[in-house]
């Protein structure tokens, strides 16, 4: 069933095409903008689904140098199919046990999976954790403890860093380890592409729930 847009989607719209209207005119912007009053607000189902469907402008094109020379490798990526692979990927993470209000560590770099996991957890009102992949075992530890952190998202190479973390939390992999698979006790992201594209909510998201956490180095 394609995305409806809701109340709270006009009233977002319309603060949005207001500040676009006075992109210009700081003056009219700053005097003339009032925040949407949002209460039942789930940005992913009723923003970036309703503006995606059937779009096939590109939402996502990642540019990468190639190590052995020569041109740079290209991924593009529609909004249509963002919202397709945001909901087979949040299906899957659901039926693994993410509930609203999970803290979940993603730790990934500039990849198709960050943003796939990114709109599948606001989908399921989880609350992401952002890591960058160049954290060393303490301070994994120390976000695991405090964040209260129930599932890892990590590149592969990277689950050595968690061998030694316990923890009562679920470990989920994206690409293959130097045998070309999930890390032992790791189960693999890559079929969440497997799942059903079509995502029902069965958690109503306010615009007041946490989102996302950040722990920050003072960088």
């Amino acid at each position: 069933m394609p995305p409806l847009p809701t109340e709270a989607t006009v009233r977002f719209r319309a603060a949005r095409d207001f500040l676009q209207a006075h992109a210009l005119d700081y003056d009219a912007a700053r005097d003339g903008f009032a925040w949407p009053e949002l209460d039942e607000w789930n940005w992913a189902l009723n923003w970036f689904d309703v503006q995606a469907e059937g779009n096939d402008d590109p939402a996502l094109w990642i540019v990468e140098e190639n190590d052995g020379g020569g041109a740079p490798t290209e991924a593009k990526y529609s909004f249509d199919e963002m919202r397709v692979r945001s909901d087979r990927t949040a299906n899957w993470l659901r039926e693994r046990g993410v509930e609203p209000g999970d803290r979940i560590l993603l730790m990934l770099a500039n990849q198709v999976e960050l943003w796939d996991v990114m709109l599948a957890v606001i989908k399921l009102g989880a609350v992401v954790i952002p890591a960058t992949t160049l954290l060393a075992e303490g301070d994994l530890r120390d976000r695991i403890a405090r964040g209260g952190i129930k599932h890892v998202i990590a590149r592969a190479e990277l689950a050595e860093r968690f061998a030694d973390i316990s923890g009562d939390y679920q470990r989920i992999s994206v690409g293959g380890d130097e045998r070309g698979g999930a890390p032992a006790g790791w189960t693999d992201l890559a079929g969440a592409m497997d799942a059903s594209p079509d995502f029902e909510p069965t958690h109503t998201t306010h615009a007041d729930d946490t989102l996302l956490l950040y722990f920050t180095s003072g960088t």
